[in-house]
């Protein structure tokens, strides 16, 4: 059975700790739904009404695109080992860029790595937990090593110039506002 909490507990941040993958979906008022897997070293609960995800360099920026026209957010995560739940964040997002004065601030909460493109602080309005009893099992075996080696590839230049084509704007023509305001 689901319950509400109006913001996490020690119990539930603990769990989230405890998690290998996340899944985080956004939406504009108009336009496409996106959901999206994470992983990797990126989450922080920074106090029990407020978390943090660093967003890696991928094939688009929908989240930061979504949070600039409207804030909601909501992120998910899912036991699939011995003891099931599901833990489902709501509340409204923020993309931080490495422009902004407190990027300084967030980043050092998270490894350096050279993909790193812009973090995600949310503000919980609600949070849920539900059963998972229809969730399998799976086994954590390790991280993939492929978005590291080809952010490293690239290189800072590379990454800027792929950020500059490919992350300035949504699949549905938003703003990320990613390099400029």
């Amino acid at each position: 059975m689901a319950q509400f909490y109006d913001s996490l507990n020690e119990k539930l941040a603990a769990f989230i700790n405890e998690q290998h993958i996340f899944f985080v979906a956004s939406a504009p008022d108009n336009g496409r739904i996106n959901l999206s897997p994470k992983g990797m070293d990126t989450f922080r609960v920074l106090n029990m009404n407020q978390v943090a995800f660093m967003n890696l360099t991928g094939s688009g920026n929908e989240t930061a695109a979504h949070l600039q026209e409207n804030g909601r957010l909501t992120i998910m995560f899912c036991s699939f080992t011995e003891k099931p739940l599901i833990l489902r964040l709501y509340g409204q997002g923020q993309a931080i860029h490495r422009r902004d004065a407190t990027w300084a601030e967030y980043a050092s909460l998270f490894p350096e790595m050279i993909g790193n493109r812009n973090i995600i602080v949310m503000q919980l309005t609600s949070v849920q937990t539900s059963c998972g009893f229809a969730v399998p099992f799976y086994r954590y075996e390790a991280e993939r090593p492929l978005l590291t080696a080809w952010a490293e590839n690239r290189g800072e230049d590379g990454l800027g110039q792929y950020w500059a084509e490919k992350n300035q704007a949504s699949i549905d023509g938003l703003p990320t506002k990613l390099l400029a305001d």
